[in-house]
């Protein structure tokens, strides 16, 4: 992955383009939601917190450390969240994926599988990567098995890593990850059979 590259990753219901500052200004609205950021440490909620958010993402872009997308849905014609590609290593061809938000009205819509496809051809194909790895908390159950439902594998535990989300005690991450043989075999063209149904609108 050459970080100096502006990549961007499109079909016909989203476009990831390379996050910028401005983009802060497009996320504000969908980024109100209490809701949205219950499982994240770095919070993102109103503009200030947001222009913050996007901030330290494009330190960690500027450094290599991440290469942060802004995902824009094209069936309503609106910014809809960030995602990122991070922990790039070229020797072992691994990367992370993760830090992913949608604004609530775009969840439940079919948006995230199709920014999942266009991230999964960009690493396996593009990047010819042999692996994404995926940390998720043990809460966050509709995280969970949206992996879990794309063909993400879980492979092990990280016991009492987080905080729990009522702030009580401790819970486990949960390590998910995806290989480049599992996409060349099955997942691609379940993805693709999925979309050959009629894409639901956000609301």
């Amino acid at each position: 992955m050459d970080f100096s590259k502006t990549y961007i990753l499109e079909n016909d219901r989203v476009r990831l383009s390379p996050l910028e500052m401005a983009h802060a200004k497009e996320l504000a609205k969908v980024s109100e939601e209490a809701a949205v950021w219950t499982y994240f440490l770095e919070k993102g909620q109103g503009i200030e917190n947001l222009q913050a958010y996007v901030q330290s993402a494009l330190q960690k872009y500027q450094a290599e450390q991440e290469y942060p997308f802004a995902i824009y849905d094209k069936s309503v014609g609106a910014y809809a969240g960030i995602t990122r590609l991070y922990a790039y290593d070229p020797d072992l061809r691994i990367i992370k994926m993760g830090h992913t938000w949608l604004g609530k009205s775009f969840w439940g819509t079919g948006l995230n599988k199709h920014c999942k496809y266009l991230l999964f051809q960009f690493c396996f194909e593009t990047l010819g990567l042999a692996r994404i790895g995926f940390g998720v908390h043990a809460e966050n159950l509709r995280s969970i098995h949206a992996l879990q439902k794309m063909g993400c594998q879980q492979e092990g535990r990280l016991r009492d890593f987080l905080h729990k989300v009522n702030g009580q005690g401790r819970t486990d991450l949960l390590l998910f990850s995806m290989l480049q043989n599992e996409w060349q075999d099955n997942v691609k063209s379940d993805f693709e059979r999925s979309f050959s149904s009629p894409l639901k609108a956000s609301k």
